[in-house]
């Protein structure tokens, strides 16, 4: 049988961190291993005992749950880190992606969904909900209007094909929908899409896009308007 996820719950709020708590209990497969209520402790715990995720209240007190996060992360890089949060704003979920969290949940979403996100993550996938998709798609938009400066080839670690590819990532296209746009196999997009990943240090195409388009690695320009032949 396997065991239930080890969970180190950080939440300020100790009326909040009871009844989650208290719900989570509930399930045979999750166990809240221990509980913090700042960073500070929460850093202290993971060096003492091992946890298959952490549940990070984003507005802690002290250091925060921002840099909280990263810390954590510097700590132990694969600890699986997944983000509550009261209210999902652009530039809160640029953050949290620039500090490695898995993904994050708005706080009073249904317990089923809560659960989903949680092993999901600690499984190794990521948990970003539409609203961050649509808001990577807005930000790509946006940039039609206000292109930044280009980057320098020698600083851009992305090939051309690759800046195409995720461009259309950021404009909301699947792997199919590029291949189709690109003229070229579905499964030579996969292999460009890891390449991606591998380069950017990124986990999925959600943090992909997002970074590429915080540093100027892609544009609108980048998108294909005639699309030829795969020659990468």
């Amino acid at each position: 049988m396997t065991p239930p996820l080890k969970i180190l719950l950080v939440e300020d709020d100790e009326l909040f961190r009871l009844g989650l708590a208290t719900r989570l209990q509930q399930e045979p497969m999750l166990d809240i291993a221990a509980e913090a209520e700042d960073g500070e402790t929460a850093l202290d715990l993971v060096t003492q005992q091992e946890f298959d995720i952490v549940i990070l209240d984003v507005g802690l007190p002290g250091i925060g749950g921002v840099k909280t996060c990263q810390q954590l992360k510097q700590l132990l890089p694969g600890l699986p880190i997944l983000v509550l949060t009261s209210h999902s704003q652009p530039t809160l979920i640029n953050r949290l992606i620039e500090a490695n969290a898995q993904g994050y949940c708005v706080k009073g979403v249904a317990a089923e969904s809560l659960i989903l996100a949680i092993q999901s993550v600690a499984a190794g996938a990521s948990w970003w909900d539409a609203q961050a998709t649509e808001q990577i798609r807005a930000q790509f938009q946006q940039s039609t209007a206000e292109v930044p400066p280009p980057v320098p080839v020698q600083n851009n670690p992305l090939t051309q094909r690759e800046r195409e590819i995720l461009a259309l990532i950021a404009s909301g296209k699947s792997n199919s929908e590029i291949a189709e746009t690109l003229y070229i196999a579905a499964g030579t997009v996969r292999v460009h899409v890891h390449a991606i990943l591998q380069k950017l240090e990124v986990r999925d195409r959600t943090q992909a896009a997002v970074i590429a388009l915080n540093k100027g690695l892609i544009t609108p320009d980048n998108t294909p308007s005639d699309p030829v032949a795969d020659g990468f």
